[in-house]
């Protein structure tokens, strides 16, 4: 007798696996801030970014294996720059982008053998503080907007239970960046068995710290690292001024769309045209917490 197994039997099997492989990788959170968007993300790799840019005003985060988040994130830059190119910038938006990316994911979840073990954020900051968002993307497809907070991976409900104690709206990036880190600081098996039962914190080697600031006039993006990072975390202040990229490059004609992949996202494979915020090349796709990083 051929081998057989009920549909809701699959679907079972695979989001188990899914979650297993999400759930080894270091936790990620994007908080909303005074004036804008916060990602942190407990990675020391100064290569392999879990966060990155793929519009004007538009971030991505994400949790799992890096090979295929980090094929989505560039499908994501040429879906945006040949959709701003075609038509007009102001329809690249953050919700089209998770759109493509919840087809997507629900494509290689239903038809694909094993499915893509990621998590992602699109993030989107608009004029003023109501007007951000925050989209989350599971591995299946399932799309929800959240509306002050995010966080992907590793133990998500234990840092969600520390952010819901201690986010507030309106917070500046210094406070911010603070809670974010010590709510990761509290679950991460870096700092564990710190002294006296206490954890103690990521240090800024440690963190992979970006923003999208409202105030830019056009790419809001920006990474906060070295001297710019410590301040903030030393209850300095500083200005993420830090890495400046490259000029924006419009990307080529994208090519046909790879199995499992819309043709509005383009080819997973495709390099990276944006320039400056794109994860390193190569190593290997998983440390042994489930992720680069």
């Amino acid at each position: 007798m051929p081998y057989y197994a009920s549909p809701e039997q699959l679907m079972r099997d695979r989001s188990e696996y899914a979650r297993k492989g999400i759930s080894r990788g270091r936790s990620v959170a994007v908080l909303t801030y005074s004036d804008g968007v916060l990602f942190i993300a407990e990675n020391p790799s100064s290569t392999l970014h879990k966060v990155g840019e793929l519009y004007d005003r538009i971030g991505f985060a994400a949790v799992g294996r890096y090979s295929e988040f980090e094929s989505l994130r560039v499908a994501g830059v040429r879906l945006a720059d040949v959709r701003g190119y075609s038509y007009n910038r102001r329809d690249v938006t953050g919700r089209v982008i998770a759109n493509a990316y919840a087809q997507t994911l629900g494509e290689i979840f239903t038809q694909q053998m094993k499915p893509y073990e990621v998590e992602l954020c699109v993030a989107e900051v608009g004029e003023s503080t109501e007007a951000d968002q925050l989209f989350r993307l599971t591995f299946d497809g399932s799309i929800v907007d959240e509306p002050d907070f995010v966080v992907m991976g590793g133990q998500a409900e234990a840092v969600t239970g520390h952010l819901r104690e201690n986010f507030h709206a309106g917070m500046g990036l210094a406070e911010a960046l603070k809670v974010g880190v010590k709510a990761l600081s509290a679950v991460s098996p870096v700092t564990a068995g710190g002294g006296n039962g206490a954890s103690a914190q990521l240090t800024a080697e440690q963190l992979e710290v970006a923003v999208l600031d409202r105030r830019r006039p056009k790419r809001a993006f920006r990474r906060v690292v070295g001297a710019a990072l410590r301040n903030l975390l030393a209850d300095g202040d500083a200005t993420p001024e830090e890495e400046e990229p490259p000029s924006h490059t419009a990307a080529q004609t994208p090519s046909l769309a790879q199995p499992g992949t819309p043709a509005g996202l383009g080819s997973p494979t495709a390099p990276d045209t944006i320039g400056g915020d794109d994860g390193g090349e190569g190593g290997t796709d998983r440390d042994s917490d489930g992720e680069a990083g």
